[in-house]
């Protein structure tokens, strides 16, 4: 099984390591060199990753599923809905599988949060409060991810994994939202938010706070409580979820922290997942419907915001 990774940077050093651990044959290439793109694409390959920067995701997207190949692409998927729909309705034209880059879902820790969530734990959730704070923005050279108009901005480059787990957790779309963002540590021309506090109501009547940046003095651990009508959770760190209910004893469960110098874990949960879904023709989630989802909430958020 071979797959074209198109990527240099998340594409290069996370996703091609996680496919050659799979067992493929795995071809990368940068996107800036668009006639060994278009060679990579029009070769016989079982699967494209595009993980090239968002105002490139169309072409490259397209471009795959133009001839027939399974297609994943990174978050956010394009600048915008009308990017993200462009795509999904020709994936779906097309009869192509698809799968869209979320995933988080797959991080032990909020997978079991979630389970939690599902199972009645806490009652009926109600509630998610979500806060991360982080540096890795602050004093880097500007680039499109400090480019509004390239897709560039934090609530697309996390705040996507973020409603699209809130989505995920509640089992429900983003009916409104609203919030601030904030230029913390980017560059001064920067025109893409480096931080946004937003707030969510559901379809489903639940509602979540997201509070986050990247590019503050100081990186501080990510916090997440989400609050039910018998109970609630809390997640500190990604490595420690603690249940809390009237009545009883506090129950914890503990997780390994993320490797720091190789893919994350969550990641190669995923991927394995894609493999074994474009081995077998089979479509799962999230996919670019998700994606689509995602993207109206962005659209929504950076207008309300």
């Amino acid at each position: 099984m071979k797959v074209v990774v198109i990527g240099t940077g998340f594409g290069k050093h996370a996703a091609a390591p996680v496919f050659e651990s799979l067992g493929l044959d795995v071809d990368v290439i940068t996107p800036r060199d668009d006639v060994a793109v278009k060679a990579a694409i029009a070769s016989d390959v079982d699967l494209v990753s595009v993980h090239s920067p968002p105002f490139m995701h169309v072409e490259h997207v397209n471009a795959a599923i133009d001839h027939g190949h399974a297609v994943l692409c990174d978050k956010p998927f394009g600048r915008n809905a009308a990017e993200a729909e462009s795509m999904r309705e020709r994936a779906q034209r097309a009869g192509v599988l698809n799968f869209l880059n979320f995933e988080f879902r797959f991080n032990e820790s909020w997978s079991k949060l979630k389970q939690l969530a599902d199972d009645g734990t806490i009652g009926r959730p109600i509630h998610l409060n979500w806060t991360f704070y982080g540096s890795g923005l602050r004093g880097r050279r500007y680039g499109w991810i400090n480019d509004l108009e390239l897709g560039g901005g934090w609530i697309g480059a996390y705040g996507s994994h973020l409603i699209d787990f809130t989505r995920w957790l509640f089992n429900s779309e983003v009916a409104d939202c609203g919030g601030v963002t904030r230029i913390d540590g980017s560059p001064p021309e920067a025109t893409a938010e480096d931080a946004y506090s937003a707030w969510f109501t559901m379809a489903n009547g639940c509602t979540a706070a997201h509070d986050t940046g990247f590019a503050g003095a100081v990186p501080l651990a990510p916090r997440a409580t989400l609050l039910g009508t018998d109970g609630s959770l809390e997640l500190t760190a990604d490595t420690k979820l603690v249940v809390h209910r009237p009545g009883a004893e506090p129950q914890i469960f503990e997780f390994p922290p993320a490797p720091r110098r190789s893919s994350p874990p969550a990641l190669s949960s995923f991927l394995g997942e894609v493999v074994d879904a474009v081995r077998t023709g089979t479509q799962i989630t999230p996919s670019f419907d998700d994606g689509v989802a995602v993207a109206h909430a962005m659209d929504r958020l950076r207008a309300k915001s």
